[in-house]
Parts: C-alpha cells; structure tokens; sequence
C-alpha cells in the first residue's frame, strides 16, 4: 500500500512475471558507445509467454522500449522511462531445422552466420559482418556486403503491444532499404531463415574475406555505433561526409572516424549529448555542402538530460 501524496514505485506497478525485473539498470553498461542514463526499470523475459503475459498485463500507460546488443543503439544521457526490454539468453538459440534456420530474435548476427557456415548452408555470410541481434536485423532489414535480412527470411515472429503473437512473410513486413512496416511496438522474438546448399570451406573463407574488409576499413575497436547514417541514393553516406569536410570532426568527446567518416566514436569521456550533437552537425554540414538529406541509421531514444519529452527517432 502507498501512503497519501506518495506515488507507488513504478516496479510494483508492474504484472508478476517468471524471467528478471530490475530498477535504476545501467544502459551504458550494455550500449557499444557506452554512454547515456538508466532505464527505470529492465525487463528480461524468461520466454516468448512470459514476454507475452507481461505485455497483455502492465499498465496502459507505461512506455515500453526494446533494445538488444545496443550495437546501433544512442540512449540519451537523461535514461529511458518506463520499462526497457531485453532479451537475453532464453532467446539466443540457433537450430538447423531441414535445412533452415530457426533462430531466436536475441542470437548474434555473427553466432547465426557460424551455424550456417557449419552446417553447409551459404548466403548468410553477410551476418558476419553486421555487429548485432537477429532481432535488430529484422527491425531495420540490416545488410551489409550485397545481401539483407529479408534476402534469407522466411517467416518472423513478434508479440505486439497489447501481448498478442504474430507470425508473418517478408512482404507482410514491407521490407525495404534499412526499413521494417511492422508496428513499431512488435518485438521480434524469432525468425527463420533459409539460404543455399554449400561448401562449409568456401563459406567459411567468404567470412574470413568479410571479417578482414570490416577490420580494414571500419574502427571496430572503438566505442562505435556502426553506421552513422543510411546511404542516400544513389550516394554513399561516407562519400558526402568526407566531401562535406567531416572526417575526423570533433565535438566533445565524440569523433567521426578517421578510418570510416560514416561511423562516429566515443574517444573515452563523450556524452551521448555530444555524439547526438556531432551527427545532427555532419548532417547539417553534408546538407550546406551537396544538398543531401542524410537519414539516421543509429536509433537514438531517451530523454536528454534536464527534458521530461521521451526522445523520439528522427
């Protein structure tokens, strides 16, 4: 019970559920920038039901945000409201199933291309070479090296804001350039996936050749999001940058790399305040400069500090 004039800790607002509920949870201990505030409170689901039961059963009003590896991922330093839902072990399992993938929304890109490649299965070398969840590959049709998600998908499955389960086709998700039609409060929680009969040597040497390109021209040592910006038609986003004089350009302690001008880093002690001010600066600069409209690839969410506005993507 709650005293008068006292507001019930948002926790306790919260359906009973089988998996973990934790408040005040670290965001910039789990995003590759490793920066920005706390969520009120994490969810991690034991399984699709008890992510499906909590979903049916919180409260009306409370805001709900998925997030995964937090590879494409800037939370603003003012942290999340509401619940923030991970998903985490229970839904990293990846199975040959004739022939195809069945893989959960929360496996690795780079763990599903491996399973692939073991089991003699070509065309998803690609996901060797995307830093994040297959879930995050569904949500923005992620691609890299000729190829994308809806290139190999057969079939997704998703629980919707109101806990409901849905299963649906490519062309029922309206896939297209770094784009997802679902509802933005579907979360993924599986797929499957189908590629080609192949030979597990060749296959594995097309993602040794992937591995070495992403070392040699991305900075995927540093704190980095992946690519900064979509490509715009028909350039490519780091052509406009470079062209716009942003390589190497500083605020804070936020870069765009040196090495690839379209991935932007924390050199150590950036705020997320300064990396959202250093791309919304190079896209302002590539505008003035080519006319171009650079689009976001990095999904950007949370409050800035001292705001009580829940971010919206942009």
């Amino acid at each position: 019970m709650s005293t008068p004039g006292h507001h019930t800790p948002l926790i306790d607002r919260l359906p009973k559920v089988r998996g973990k509920l934790r408040e005040g949870a670290q965001l910039s201990k789990v995003t590759w920038f490793q920066v920005g505030g706390p969520a009120d409170v994490m969810f991690r689901p034991a399984d699709t039901d008890d992510l499906a039961a909590f979903l049916k059963n919180k409260p009306v009003d409370m805001p709900v945000t998925v997030i995964g590896v937090g590879s494409n991922l800037l939370v603003r330093d003012g942290g999340i409201r509401g619940v923030v839902i991970r998903l985490g072990r229970p839904f990293t399992d990846t199975k040959v199933v004739d022939g195809d993938l069945h893989v959960g929304a929360g496996a690795l890109d780079l763990n599903v291309a491996q399973t692939a490649q073991q089991a003699g299965i070509s065309g998803l070398e690609f996901l060797s070479g995307i830093p994040g969840t297959i879930g995050g590959a569904l949500r923005m049709n992620a691609g890299a090296y000729g190829a994308e998600i809806k290139d190999i998908l057969v079939s997704a499955t998703a629980v919707d804001g109101t806990g409901d389960i849905h299963t649906v086709t490519p062309d029922e998700m309206d896939l297209s350039y770094r784009h997802c039609g679902v509802p933005d409060d579907w979360i993924f929680t599986s797929a499957i996936l189908r590629g080609q009969p192949g030979d597990s040597d060749e296959i594995a040497k097309r993602m040794s050749e992937i591995q070495d390109a992403r070392a040699g021209s991305q900075p995927i040592k540093s704190r980095t999001g992946g690519s900064t910006f979509a490509n715009p038609t028909p350039d490519r986003a780091w052509e406009v940058i470079d062209a716009a004089g942003c390589r190497g350009l500083t605020i804070g302690g936020a870069q765009m790399s040196e090495q690839h001008c379209n991935f932007m880093i924390n050199l150590g002690n950036a705020t997320a305040l300064d990396l959202e001010q250093l791309g919304d600066e190079v896209k302002k600069r590539v505008k003035d400069h080519s006319g171009v409209e650079l689009r976001w690839e990095i999904r950007r969410i949370g409050e800035r500090l001292g705001t009580s506005i829940i971010g919206k993507d942009a």
